[in-house]
């Protein structure tokens, strides 16, 4: 095998023998060729397209199974198998529908690929479909680079898009966009400035979804509001929720009303509790338990209930918890029980049998839901601080947080930001440091939560907004990005900011193994990308 999607990668290269994240090489060897299915099927697609042909469901179903693959969302083999028969159903079902327009279409082999019969043939399929990818791409390193890139960078469209259309939010320029790229993905006749621009557009592309997922989740359930989260546990039966999606969030809380039981959220639902309709509406929406998601075996070894994965990122399951870990949509593990549906009948019923918190804890609380609406409406006040000199920068520090060593150069950067500073932060990154107290100026929070990593949005329509007020550009603002990343929803999002022209972005902990050293090179001449170094030093370049 070889992966080198996430930040965790062997030696910083690729992972070889075995994932980091606990993928066996049976299922990367499954993925790689379930990827190269939707290659063929993103090719069929897009000539469809072009008949007035339109398959919502291998639109959506590209998305979801992309999306599958992403680190740490589904490490079953028997699902990627079903994955793969139905993206050739609906690929030969697509080609029937052209050939009864009578139209001639040509096709690349690629949109003719059949997949073998047993599940051994089906692994050596994907590893030899893997080798032939990276032997036929690796004459030109830069432009493999860039290849990786945009395949990573649609897995994090890809889980974005299902998000979005799960709440009515959809967008055919996304679909065809993800068809497309999937099929260039074997082309050798597309230049390295053609590649370039082709990770530019899956930006655009990005920032689009994105703003579909916003729209999906505010119409939906509220823009979110600052609200104290207790991050102290209850007396009583509790059901532990982890992921992103609200929707199955929700669902969760219609059908424990009433029951005596506890929801409390984990990871990235942590912004949840911001969104008016679900705080106001499930008043047992109680509060958050733990930290980032690679805690989750201590954690939820802990936990008194049962936990339910809506989306990434799930780690390999310990025995002494296994038992009490149910999986939704794409998400998911060998043994664990998977919900079909939003019927969580045997959830609840374990969260019952089980004896739940027997004591209330120490009292802690949290503030979240600083997103665009929130921070916006007391922008003035916000501009007048600057004017003043109250406030004197602004940093973003986000992004994925990670097991791997060198992540506490980000708790340690937010504890030395000087007092004249606000700190802005989203995603799982925030959980080295979400829990300090960092004071206020003159009311104003210095540490805002502005939600998950796909509220990336919020937080550029922010910087968008302040730049208006400034009458400058948003490069010209006292803001500084310090970004952490572990999966390819960060690739997604840092592509988004590149669309965007923003400069001076440091990334860190590491540097993806997937850019080559030419085409990092071309990243900081053209927009100062640059990595990490220490707290110290960033934070003295930054405040000039």
């Amino acid at each position: 095998m070889f992966c080198s999607q996430c930040e965790q990668t062997a030696r910083g290269q690729g992972c070889e023998q075995w994932g980091a994240c606990g993928k066996s090489p049976e299922v990367d060897a499954l993925q790689d060729l379930l990827t190269h299915c939707l290659r063929g099927l993103g090719e069929v697609a897009l000539a469809a397209h072009q008949l007035g042909i339109r398959s919502r469901e291998a639109d959506v179903f590209s998305c979801e199974t992309l999306f599958s693959t992403l680190t740490n969302v589904n490490f079953d083999p028997e699902c990627f198998v079903q994955y793969i028969q139905r993206a050739i159903a609906l690929r030969d079902d697509l080609k029937a529908k052209i050939q009864l327009t009578g139209t001639p279409v040509e096709f690349t082999a690629l949109s003719s690929f059949q997949p073998a019969d047993t599940l051994e043939a089906l692994v050596q399929q994907g590893k030899d479909i893997e080798f032939e990818f990276i032997s036929s791409s690796a004459k030109n390193v830069d432009i493999f680079s860039l290849k990786l890139t945009i395949l990573y960078g649609l897995k994090g469209i890809a889980a974005y898009a299902y998000h979005a259309q799960e709440l009515g939010q959809e967008d055919d320029r996304v679909y065809n966009f993800c068809h497309e790229a999937l099929a260039a993905l074997g082309r050798q006749d597309i230049s390295l400035d053609e590649w370039v621009n082709m990770a530019l557009k899956l930006g655009e592309i990005n920032l689009r979804v994105m703003e579909l997922l916003d729209a999906g989740n505010t119409s939906t359930y509220g823009h979110p509001v600052p609200t104290s989260v207790p991050l102290n546990a209850k007396q009583g039966k509790a059901i532990l929720i982890s992921g992103h999606d609200l929707k199955h969030l929700e669902e969760l809380l219609k059908q424990t009303e009433n029951t005596g039981i506890s929801i409390y959220t984990h990871g990235e639902m942590l912004p949840a509790h911001g969104y008016p309709r679900l705080k106001q509406q499930y008043p047992h929406l109680y509060g958050h338990y733990g930290t980032a998601w690679q805690n989750q075996v201590r954690e939820f070894a802990q936990f008194p209930g049962p936990i339910v994965m809506t989306t990434n990122c799930l780690m390999p399951p310990h025995d002494a918890y296994s038992n009490r870990v149910f999986t939704l949509g794409p998400v998911g593990w060998p043994g664990l029980k998977h919900l079909e549906t939003d019927d969580y009948t045997s959830v609840i019923q374990q969260a019952l049998e089980l004896p739940g918190f027997t004591a209330d804890g120490e009292p802690r609380q949290v503030l979240t839901g600083f997103a665009r609406n929130a921070v916006l409406s007391v922008a003035g006040e916000v501009i007048e601080a600057v004017k003043r000199g109250d406030i004197r920068h602004f940093f973003l520090v986000g992004g994925c947080d990670g097991a791997k060593s060198g992540r506490s150069y980000y708790s340690e950067f937010v504890e030395k930001v000087p007092q004249d500073c606000v700190v802005l932060t989203l995603a799982c990154g925030k959980f080295r440091f979400f829990d300090k107290d960092l004071g206020d100026i003159g009311g104003i929070p210095r540490l805002m939560d502005v939600g998950q990593c796909n509220d990336a949005y919020s937080a550029i329509q922010i910087a968008l907004a302040l730049a208006n007020a400034f009458n400058v550009d948003v490069n010209q603002l006292p803001l500084s990005m310090i970004l952490s990343w572990y999966e390819q929803k960060a690739v997604s999002i840092l592509l988004t900011l590149l669309y965007l022209g923003i400069q001076d972005i440091r990334l860190g902990p590491t540097l993806p193994a997937f850019i080559s050293p030419n085409v990092f090179k071309l990243l900081s001449e053209k927009y100062n990308l640059k990595p990490i170094t220490t707290p110290d030093q960033d934070l003295a370049a930054c405040l000039g």
